[in-house]
């Protein structure tokens, strides 16, 4: 009989999971992903349930990587807060099963995982699909998700400057504080994208605030809110003027309100680009949305459970 799952918290998580290690993990799962194999990945597309009373949705995102021996699912909830409001924008718990026996093996934090693999994620969207000679990175938001990519993109990229945005002035100060390097802070928007090579979207809106005429030629945007089929962050200019690439192509055409709603069509999956099937269109504008999938929370989370189990060995 098994014995009781392993509970590996917040801290834990953030101690074991690095983006040195994890960057190319998730890499190979983008690539097993968009090759469409049952065999490697089997993942519906997020399953919601709308929690009306608080503004909210639960998100279930469950999948099985048969020759990986993985299975996996992620309970997500997200919600609509006001602005300034100190109640947390998400909250997850990621949960580890036995594929075999069906038991549940661990269950750890969810939020850092989040974090790190979403901004992972948009930086591998970077790598692939930026102009070589990047120079301005430019983040709208001051929130856990900014904070993460900009540690991602920092440590993976040469900036010579990191511009911020934030509804919030006090927003700004705060990440200025809790991250190592300078950045520029800027009173507006269009302020923070005019001539940036690197836009990065993780903001909690739901009407554009990226608006394609502040936008450069050759930029590319990595869109990681708006994660609902009636929610926006950029607007039908760029992203008609971009080509666009997704983490799935189902899930942006279910979920994603700045691809439904402004009609566009989805150009690739960035694991085409990684499998070679499909072209990195640096010299263009490029936006990459994200919505987070299930393959990425579960690679995170055993590289999380083998680390700690070898710990001290």
């Amino acid at each position: 009989m098994a014995g009781p799952p392993l509970i590996i918290w917040e801290r834990e998580v953030e101690q074991l999971l690095l983006y040195a290690e994890l960057v190319p993990r998730l890499e190979d799962a983008l690539g097993k992903f968009s090759r469409r194999d049952n065999a490697e990945v089997i993942q519906p597309v997020r399953t919601t349930v709308a929690l009306q009373k608080h503004n909210g949705f639960l998100g279930v995102m469950p999948t099985y990587m048969e020759n990986d021996g993985l299975l996996c699912a992620k309970f997500v909830c997200f919600y609509k807060r006001e602005l300034g409001s100190a109640l947390p924008a998400t909250q997850a718990t990621v949960v580890l099963l036995n594929p075999q026996y069906g038991n549940v093996e661990a269950v750890m934090d969810g939020d850092v995982i989040t974090g790190m693999r979403t901004a992972a994620v948009s930086a591998v969207s970077a790598k692939l699909l930026m102009r070589p000679d990047a120079e301005v990175l430019a983040i709208l938001g001051t929130g856990k998700q900014a904070l993460s990519h900009y540690n991602v993109f920092t440590e993976m990229f040469s900036f010579k400057e990191v511009r911020v945005w934030s509804h919030r002035k006090e927003g700004i100060e705060r990440f200025r504080q809790s991250v190592s390097g300078p950045v520029t802070m800027c009173v507006s928007v269009e302020e923070a994208v005019t001539g940036a090579d690197v836009i990065v979207t993780v903001t909690r809106c739901t009407e554009p605030v990226l608006f394609g005429r502040w936008v450069k030629p050759g930029a590319h945007v990595a869109a990681v809110g708006a994660c609902r089929p009636n929610w926006r962050e950029v607007d039908d200019v760029l992203m008609k003027e971009a080509v666009v690439y997704v983490d799935s192509r189902d899930g942006a055409m279910t979920e994603s309100g700045d691809v439904i709603l402004s009609g566009v069509e989805v150009f690739a999956e960035l694991g085409d680009v990684i499998n070679g099937t499909k072209p990195a269109h640096r010299e263009k504008t490029t936006v990459f949305k994200s919505l987070g999938m299930a393959v990425e929370d579960a690679v995170s989370a055993k590289l999380v459970l083998d680390k700690w189990k070898h710990r001290g060995k």
